[in-house]
Protein backbone atom coordinates (compact mmCIF):
# COMPACT_ATOMS: atom_id res chain seq x y z
CA UNK A 1 0.00 0.00 0.00
CA UNK A 2 1.22 3.49 -0.82
CA UNK A 3 1.92 5.62 2.23
CA UNK A 4 2.29 9.34 2.54
CA UNK A 5 5.87 10.59 2.29
CA UNK A 6 6.94 13.52 4.42
CA UNK A 7 8.27 16.40 2.29
CA UNK A 8 12.05 16.68 2.33
CA UNK A 9 13.72 20.07 2.61
CA UNK A 10 16.59 20.77 0.29
CA UNK A 11 19.14 23.49 0.90
CA UNK A 12 17.52 26.92 0.84
CA UNK A 13 14.01 25.60 1.39
CA UNK A 14 11.75 26.87 4.14
CA UNK A 15 11.83 24.98 7.46
CA UNK A 16 9.39 25.28 10.30
CA UNK A 17 10.57 27.22 13.31
CA UNK A 18 9.90 26.10 16.87
CA UNK A 19 6.97 28.50 17.13
CA UNK A 20 5.36 26.98 14.05
CA UNK A 21 5.53 23.46 15.50
CA UNK A 22 3.31 24.32 18.47
CA UNK A 23 0.80 21.66 17.45
CA UNK A 24 2.29 18.11 17.56
CA UNK A 25 0.49 15.36 15.69
CA UNK A 26 -1.33 14.07 18.80
CA UNK A 27 -2.92 17.48 19.34
CA UNK A 28 -3.98 17.67 15.70
CA UNK A 29 -5.81 14.34 15.82
CA UNK A 30 -7.32 15.21 19.21
CA UNK A 31 -8.69 18.43 17.72
CA UNK A 32 -10.28 16.65 14.75
CA UNK A 33 -11.65 13.81 16.89
CA UNK A 34 -13.27 16.14 19.43
CA UNK A 35 -14.86 18.22 16.66
CA UNK A 36 -16.29 15.16 14.90
CA UNK A 37 -17.77 13.95 18.19
CA UNK A 38 -19.58 17.26 18.64
CA UNK A 39 -17.50 18.52 21.57
CA UNK A 40 -16.58 22.17 22.01
CA UNK A 41 -13.05 22.84 20.74
CA UNK A 42 -11.30 25.64 22.56
CA UNK A 43 -8.45 26.05 20.10
CA UNK A 44 -8.48 28.78 17.49
CA UNK A 45 -8.70 26.70 14.27
CA UNK A 46 -6.38 28.86 12.17
CA UNK A 47 -3.60 28.48 14.72
CA UNK A 48 -3.83 24.73 14.32
CA UNK A 49 -3.11 24.81 10.62
CA UNK A 50 0.63 25.40 10.49
CA UNK A 51 2.56 24.73 7.33
CA UNK A 52 3.40 21.31 8.81
CA UNK A 53 -0.26 20.35 9.05
CA UNK A 54 -1.07 21.68 5.57
CA UNK A 55 1.54 19.27 4.18
CA UNK A 56 0.55 16.27 6.28
CA UNK A 57 -3.24 16.50 6.04
CA UNK A 58 -3.84 15.51 2.36
CA UNK A 59 -2.57 11.98 2.93
CA UNK A 60 -5.03 11.49 5.80
CA UNK A 61 -8.26 12.65 4.16
CA UNK A 62 -11.13 10.28 3.40
CA UNK A 63 -14.27 10.96 1.38
CA UNK A 64 -17.89 11.21 2.46
CA UNK A 65 -20.05 11.43 -0.67
CA UNK A 66 -23.52 13.04 -0.71
CA UNK A 67 -26.65 12.16 -2.69
CA UNK A 68 -27.98 15.40 -4.19
CA UNK A 69 -30.95 14.26 -6.23
CA UNK A 70 -31.37 15.42 -9.82
CA UNK A 71 -29.58 18.79 -9.74
CA UNK A 72 -27.14 19.51 -12.57
CA UNK A 73 -23.44 20.25 -11.99
CA UNK A 74 -22.20 22.30 -9.06
CA UNK A 75 -20.16 25.22 -10.37
CA UNK A 76 -19.54 27.21 -7.16
CA UNK A 77 -19.39 26.63 -3.41
CA UNK A 78 -18.56 28.41 -0.16
CA UNK A 79 -18.63 27.43 3.50
CA UNK A 80 -21.55 29.20 5.23
CA UNK A 81 -20.69 27.88 8.73
CA UNK A 82 -18.58 25.14 10.28
CA UNK A 83 -21.11 22.52 9.13
CA UNK A 84 -23.01 24.17 6.26
CA UNK A 85 -21.94 24.71 2.65
CA UNK A 86 -23.73 26.89 0.10
CA UNK A 87 -23.41 25.84 -3.53
CA UNK A 88 -24.72 26.96 -6.91
CA UNK A 89 -25.67 24.76 -9.84
CA UNK A 90 -25.83 24.85 -13.61
CA UNK A 91 -29.62 24.56 -13.30
CA UNK A 92 -29.49 27.90 -11.41
CA UNK A 93 -30.26 26.67 -7.91
CA UNK A 94 -28.71 28.07 -4.73
CA UNK A 95 -28.66 25.30 -2.13
CA UNK A 96 -27.46 25.17 1.48
CA UNK A 97 -26.49 21.72 2.74
CA UNK A 98 -25.85 20.65 6.31
CA UNK A 99 -22.91 18.28 5.97
CA UNK A 100 -23.74 16.48 9.24
CA UNK A 101 -27.50 15.92 8.86
CA UNK A 102 -27.34 15.89 5.01
CA UNK A 103 -30.36 18.22 4.94
CA UNK A 104 -30.56 20.43 1.85
CA UNK A 105 -32.53 23.67 1.53
CA UNK A 106 -33.03 25.50 -1.76
CA UNK A 107 -32.77 29.26 -1.27
CA UNK A 108 -35.32 31.22 -3.35
CA UNK A 109 -33.77 33.03 -6.31
CA UNK A 110 -34.18 36.81 -6.34
CA UNK A 111 -36.37 38.07 -9.18
CA UNK A 112 -35.58 41.28 -11.01
CA UNK A 113 -37.79 44.34 -11.29
CA UNK A 114 -38.30 44.06 -15.04
CA UNK A 115 -35.97 46.97 -15.71
CA UNK A 116 -33.16 44.76 -17.03
CA UNK A 117 -33.14 42.11 -19.74
CA UNK A 118 -32.12 38.52 -18.93
CA UNK A 119 -29.05 37.01 -20.56
CA UNK A 120 -29.47 34.67 -23.51
CA UNK A 121 -29.13 30.93 -22.86
CA UNK A 122 -28.79 31.13 -19.06
CA UNK A 123 -26.16 28.80 -17.64
CA UNK A 124 -26.63 28.83 -13.87
CA UNK A 125 -24.67 30.08 -10.88
CA UNK A 126 -20.92 30.33 -11.44
CA UNK A 127 -19.83 32.16 -8.30
CA UNK A 128 -20.56 32.49 -4.58
CA UNK A 129 -18.67 35.00 -2.41
CA UNK A 130 -18.88 35.89 1.29
CA UNK A 131 -17.71 39.25 2.64
CA UNK A 132 -14.95 39.63 5.22
CA UNK A 133 -17.19 39.81 8.30
CA UNK A 134 -19.18 36.80 7.00
CA UNK A 135 -22.41 38.79 7.20
CA UNK A 136 -23.33 38.83 3.48
CA UNK A 137 -23.28 36.28 0.67
CA UNK A 138 -23.31 37.33 -2.99
CA UNK A 139 -24.21 35.13 -5.95
CA UNK A 140 -26.32 35.16 -9.12
CA UNK A 141 -30.03 35.97 -9.26
CA UNK A 142 -32.93 34.40 -11.14
CA UNK A 143 -31.51 36.16 -14.19
CA UNK A 144 -27.93 34.96 -14.56
CA UNK A 145 -26.68 38.49 -15.29
CA UNK A 146 -28.01 39.89 -11.96
CA UNK A 147 -26.28 40.04 -8.57
CA UNK A 148 -28.17 38.61 -5.58
CA UNK A 149 -27.09 39.36 -2.00
CA UNK A 150 -28.29 37.46 1.08
CA UNK A 151 -27.81 38.04 4.80
CA UNK A 152 -25.95 35.41 6.82
CA UNK A 153 -26.61 33.19 8.65
CA UNK A 154 -30.35 33.30 7.84
CA UNK A 155 -30.13 33.76 4.04
CA UNK A 156 -32.72 36.54 4.16
CA UNK A 157 -32.56 38.55 0.89
CA UNK A 158 -30.84 41.93 1.14
CA UNK A 159 -30.86 43.25 -2.43
CA UNK A 160 -30.72 42.42 -6.12
CA UNK A 161 -28.24 44.18 -8.39
CA UNK A 162 -29.49 45.00 -11.89
CA UNK A 163 -28.25 46.73 -15.05
CA UNK A 164 -24.63 45.81 -14.45
CA UNK A 165 -24.21 43.13 -17.09
CA UNK A 166 -25.90 41.92 -20.26
CA UNK A 167 -24.48 38.39 -20.12
CA UNK A 168 -23.71 35.68 -17.57
CA UNK A 169 -22.15 36.75 -14.30
CA UNK A 170 -19.01 34.61 -14.12
CA UNK A 171 -17.31 35.71 -10.90
CA UNK A 172 -17.75 37.84 -7.76
CA UNK A 173 -15.16 39.23 -5.34
CA UNK A 174 -15.72 41.32 -2.20
CA UNK A 175 -13.24 44.16 -1.67
CA UNK A 176 -14.44 44.73 1.90
CA UNK A 177 -17.72 44.40 3.79
CA UNK A 178 -19.63 46.77 1.45
CA UNK A 179 -17.95 46.94 -1.95
CA UNK A 180 -18.09 44.03 -4.35
CA UNK A 181 -16.86 43.53 -7.94
CA UNK A 182 -18.46 41.35 -10.61
CA UNK A 183 -16.97 40.06 -13.86
CA UNK A 184 -19.08 38.91 -16.77
CA UNK A 185 -19.19 37.13 -20.09
CA UNK A 186 -19.99 40.54 -21.57
CA UNK A 187 -16.29 41.46 -21.00
CA UNK A 188 -17.20 44.09 -18.42
CA UNK A 189 -16.59 44.60 -14.71
CA UNK A 190 -19.00 46.30 -12.34
CA UNK A 191 -18.45 47.85 -8.92
CA UNK A 192 -21.32 47.70 -6.41
CA UNK A 193 -21.94 49.13 -2.96
CA UNK A 194 -24.09 46.90 -0.75
CA UNK A 195 -25.66 48.50 2.33
CA UNK A 196 -27.30 46.32 4.96
CA UNK A 197 -28.75 48.25 7.89
CA UNK A 198 -30.07 45.20 9.72
CA UNK A 199 -27.96 43.45 12.31
CA UNK A 200 -27.32 39.93 11.02
CA UNK A 201 -26.94 38.68 14.60
CA UNK A 202 -30.44 39.84 15.55
CA UNK A 203 -32.14 36.91 13.85
CA UNK A 204 -31.71 33.30 14.87
CA UNK A 205 -34.01 31.82 12.24
CA UNK A 206 -32.79 28.45 11.02
CA UNK A 207 -31.91 28.14 7.34
CA UNK A 208 -34.38 25.24 7.13
CA UNK A 209 -37.31 27.61 7.83
CA UNK A 210 -36.71 30.18 5.07
CA UNK A 211 -40.04 31.24 3.50
CA UNK A 212 -40.54 31.58 -0.23
CA UNK A 213 -40.40 35.17 -1.38
CA UNK A 214 -43.21 36.69 -3.43
CA UNK A 215 -42.65 38.68 -6.64
CA UNK A 216 -43.48 41.98 -4.89
CA UNK A 217 -40.00 41.83 -3.29
CA UNK A 218 -38.80 41.86 0.27
CA UNK A 219 -35.48 43.34 -0.77
CA UNK A 220 -33.95 46.41 -2.43
CA UNK A 221 -33.14 46.78 -6.11
CA UNK A 222 -29.71 48.37 -6.65
CA UNK A 223 -27.59 49.39 -9.63
CA UNK A 224 -23.79 49.44 -9.89
CA UNK A 225 -21.68 52.46 -8.96
CA UNK A 226 -19.84 52.06 -12.24
CA UNK A 227 -19.43 49.58 -15.09
CA UNK A 228 -16.24 49.45 -17.15
CA UNK A 229 -15.11 47.43 -20.13
CA UNK A 230 -12.05 45.30 -19.49
CA UNK A 231 -9.61 46.28 -22.23
CA UNK A 232 -8.24 43.42 -24.35
CA UNK A 233 -10.63 41.00 -22.64
CA UNK A 234 -12.92 38.57 -24.42
CA UNK A 235 -15.28 37.38 -21.67
CA UNK A 236 -14.14 37.89 -18.07
CA UNK A 237 -14.06 34.36 -16.65
CA UNK A 238 -12.57 34.68 -13.15
CA UNK A 239 -11.54 37.34 -10.64
CA UNK A 240 -8.95 37.52 -7.88
CA UNK A 241 -8.41 40.16 -5.20
CA UNK A 242 -5.18 40.79 -3.31
CA UNK A 243 -6.16 42.81 -0.24
CA UNK A 244 -2.52 43.49 0.66
CA UNK A 245 -1.96 45.79 -2.32
CA UNK A 246 -5.61 46.51 -3.23
CA UNK A 247 -5.29 44.85 -6.61
CA UNK A 248 -7.92 43.06 -8.68
CA UNK A 249 -6.94 40.48 -11.29
CA UNK A 250 -9.38 39.56 -14.05
CA UNK A 251 -8.89 36.43 -16.15
CA UNK A 252 -10.38 36.49 -19.65
CA UNK A 253 -11.03 33.55 -21.95
CA UNK A 254 -8.68 34.91 -24.63
CA UNK A 255 -5.77 34.08 -22.27
CA UNK A 256 -5.09 37.45 -20.66
CA UNK A 257 -4.89 38.47 -17.02
CA UNK A 258 -5.85 42.10 -16.46
CA UNK A 259 -4.70 43.96 -13.33
CA UNK A 260 -6.85 46.70 -11.80
CA UNK A 261 -6.32 49.29 -9.07
CA UNK A 262 -9.15 48.46 -6.66
CA UNK A 263 -9.09 51.82 -4.87
CA UNK A 264 -9.79 53.77 -8.06
CA UNK A 265 -11.29 50.92 -10.12
CA UNK A 266 -8.89 51.61 -12.98
CA UNK A 267 -7.27 49.02 -15.24
CA UNK A 268 -3.48 49.16 -14.93
CA UNK A 269 -2.10 46.57 -17.36
CA UNK A 270 -2.68 43.22 -19.03
CA UNK A 271 -0.49 40.12 -19.30
CA UNK A 272 -0.73 37.58 -22.11
CA UNK A 273 -0.67 34.00 -20.84
CA UNK A 274 1.71 31.45 -22.34
CA UNK A 275 -0.87 28.67 -22.42
CA UNK A 276 -3.97 29.88 -24.28
CA UNK A 277 -6.43 26.98 -23.89
CA UNK A 278 -9.21 26.75 -21.31
CA UNK A 279 -8.04 29.36 -18.81
CA UNK A 280 -11.09 29.15 -16.54
CA UNK A 281 -10.00 29.46 -12.89
CA UNK A 282 -7.76 31.59 -10.72
CA UNK A 283 -6.59 31.76 -7.09
CA UNK A 284 -4.67 34.38 -5.11
CA UNK A 285 -1.93 34.01 -2.51
CA UNK A 286 -1.87 37.55 -1.00
CA UNK A 287 1.17 36.98 1.23
CA UNK A 288 3.33 36.10 -1.77
CA UNK A 289 1.60 38.45 -4.21
CA UNK A 290 0.97 35.51 -6.54
CA UNK A 291 -1.91 34.65 -8.83
CA UNK A 292 -2.36 31.06 -10.02
CA UNK A 293 -4.26 30.47 -13.28
CA UNK A 294 -5.50 27.03 -14.29
CA UNK A 295 -5.63 26.10 -17.99
CA UNK A 296 -6.00 22.89 -20.00
CA UNK A 297 -2.70 21.34 -18.88
CA UNK A 298 -0.82 23.90 -16.78
CA UNK A 299 -0.97 26.24 -13.81
CA UNK A 300 0.62 29.60 -14.58
CA UNK A 301 1.96 31.69 -11.68
CA UNK A 302 1.86 35.46 -12.09
CA UNK A 303 3.02 38.53 -10.19
CA UNK A 304 1.72 41.88 -11.46
CA UNK A 305 5.12 43.43 -10.66
CA UNK A 306 6.88 41.06 -13.10
CA UNK A 307 6.69 41.57 -16.88
CA UNK A 308 6.27 37.82 -17.52
CA UNK A 309 4.90 34.84 -15.62
CA UNK A 310 7.10 33.78 -12.71
CA UNK A 311 6.46 30.05 -12.83
CA UNK A 312 4.57 27.17 -14.40
CA UNK A 313 3.27 23.88 -13.02
CA UNK A 314 2.50 21.03 -15.42
CA UNK A 315 -0.76 19.25 -14.63
CA UNK A 316 -0.58 15.59 -13.63
CA UNK A 317 -3.59 14.97 -15.90
CA UNK A 318 -2.82 16.78 -19.10
CA UNK A 319 -5.65 17.49 -21.51
CA UNK A 320 -8.63 17.11 -19.18
CA UNK A 321 -8.35 20.68 -17.91
CA UNK A 322 -7.85 22.31 -14.53
CA UNK A 323 -11.35 23.31 -13.38
CA UNK A 324 -10.75 24.73 -9.88
CA UNK A 325 -7.77 25.97 -7.93
CA UNK A 326 -7.13 27.22 -4.38
CA UNK A 327 -4.39 28.12 -1.92
CA UNK A 328 -4.31 26.60 1.57
CA UNK A 329 -1.31 28.35 3.17
CA UNK A 330 1.62 27.41 0.88
CA UNK A 331 -0.26 24.43 -0.54
CA UNK A 332 -1.87 24.85 -3.96
CA UNK A 333 -4.85 22.54 -4.50
CA UNK A 334 -5.73 21.67 -8.10
CA UNK A 335 -9.11 20.22 -9.14
CA UNK A 336 -9.14 18.58 -12.57
CA UNK A 337 -11.71 17.61 -15.16
CA UNK A 338 -10.99 13.94 -14.41
CA UNK A 339 -12.29 13.73 -10.83
CA UNK A 340 -8.94 14.29 -9.08
CA UNK A 341 -7.54 16.86 -6.65
CA UNK A 342 -3.74 17.28 -6.47
CA UNK A 343 -1.61 19.10 -3.92
CA UNK A 344 1.37 21.21 -4.95
CA UNK A 345 3.83 22.37 -2.27
CA UNK A 346 4.83 25.92 -3.20
CA UNK A 347 7.79 25.87 -0.79
CA UNK A 348 9.26 22.55 -1.96
CA UNK A 349 8.36 23.34 -5.57
CA UNK A 350 6.78 19.96 -6.30
CA UNK A 351 3.64 17.87 -5.92
CA UNK A 352 3.12 16.09 -2.61
CA UNK A 353 4.12 12.44 -2.98
CA UNK A 354 3.43 9.09 -1.38
CA UNK A 355 6.30 6.83 -0.29
CA UNK A 356 5.97 4.91 -3.54
CA UNK A 357 6.68 8.09 -5.47
CA UNK A 358 3.14 8.51 -6.78
CA UNK A 359 1.53 11.94 -6.31
CA UNK A 360 -0.71 12.39 -3.29
CA UNK A 361 -4.21 12.91 -4.70
CA UNK A 362 -7.91 12.60 -3.94
CA UNK A 363 -10.22 10.84 -6.41
CA UNK A 364 -13.89 11.79 -6.37
CA UNK A 365 -16.70 9.25 -6.20
CA UNK A 366 -19.07 8.36 -9.03
CA UNK A 367 -21.75 10.91 -8.18
CA UNK A 368 -25.04 10.72 -10.10
CA UNK A 369 -25.66 10.78 -13.86
CA UNK A 370 -28.99 11.16 -15.68
CA UNK A 371 -29.49 8.49 -18.33
CA UNK A 372 -31.64 10.60 -20.64
CA UNK A 373 -31.95 10.55 -24.44
CA UNK A 374 -28.73 12.53 -24.89
CA UNK A 375 -26.86 10.00 -22.78
CA UNK A 376 -28.42 7.05 -24.61
CA UNK A 377 -27.71 8.52 -28.06
CA UNK A 378 -24.16 9.82 -27.56
CA UNK A 379 -22.57 8.70 -24.28
CA UNK A 380 -23.90 5.25 -23.37
CA UNK A 381 -21.38 2.56 -22.28
CA UNK A 382 -18.67 5.14 -21.63
CA UNK A 383 -17.13 6.29 -18.36
CA UNK A 384 -17.28 10.00 -17.52
CA UNK A 385 -15.54 10.98 -14.27
CA UNK A 386 -16.81 14.05 -12.48
CA UNK A 387 -14.99 17.31 -13.08
CA UNK A 388 -14.06 19.11 -9.84
CA UNK A 389 -15.60 22.47 -10.75
CA UNK A 390 -15.27 23.81 -7.21
CA UNK A 391 -13.47 22.96 -3.98
CA UNK A 392 -12.93 24.90 -0.76
CA UNK A 393 -11.42 24.38 2.69
CA UNK A 394 -13.26 25.33 5.85
CA UNK A 395 -11.84 27.96 8.24
CA UNK A 396 -9.76 25.39 10.11
CA UNK A 397 -8.20 24.08 6.90
CA UNK A 398 -8.94 20.49 7.95
CA UNK A 399 -12.13 19.85 5.94
CA UNK A 400 -12.31 20.06 2.15
CA UNK A 401 -15.61 20.29 0.25
CA UNK A 402 -15.38 19.31 -3.42
CA UNK A 403 -18.15 19.27 -6.01
CA UNK A 404 -18.91 19.25 -9.71
CA UNK A 405 -20.36 16.91 -12.28
CA UNK A 406 -19.71 15.31 -15.68
CA UNK A 407 -17.41 17.30 -17.95
CA UNK A 408 -19.31 16.97 -21.28
CA UNK A 409 -21.78 19.84 -21.66
CA UNK A 410 -24.54 17.52 -22.87
CA UNK A 411 -24.54 15.32 -19.77
CA UNK A 412 -26.71 16.07 -16.72
CA UNK A 413 -25.34 14.95 -13.36
CA UNK A 414 -23.69 15.96 -10.10
CA UNK A 415 -21.09 15.13 -7.47
CA UNK A 416 -20.40 16.44 -3.96
CA UNK A 417 -18.09 15.09 -1.30
CA UNK A 418 -16.54 16.10 2.01
CA UNK A 419 -12.93 15.13 2.62
CA UNK A 420 -11.86 15.06 6.26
Amino acid sequence: MCEYKKPSHRHGEHRLGDDQQFWPSTEIFRYIQRRQNGHHVGYYPRRLMSQFVARQLPGLLSEKEYALGDINKIFASHWASDRQVAFGTKCNKLIVMDLVSKQMVQIPSLQNSGQSSPADCPCGIHSIAVNFSRSLLATGGENTNDLAVYRLPTFDPVCLGEQGHSDWLFDIKWLDDEFVVTGSRDSKMALWCIKDDKDSDASTTSVSHIPMRSPDYGYDIVTPLTVKSCKKAEKVRALGYNHNNHEIAALSLNAYVHFWDAKHFIQKCSRKLTYPRENVCMAVCPDKGLYAVGSQSHVTLLDSRAPKHVGCIVSKQRGCGIRSINFNHDMLTIGTGAATIYFYDMIAGKYLELNCGHPCSLTAGKGWLLHDETYQDFFVDQEYPNAIYTHCFDNSGTKLFAAGGPLPAGLWGNYAGLWQ
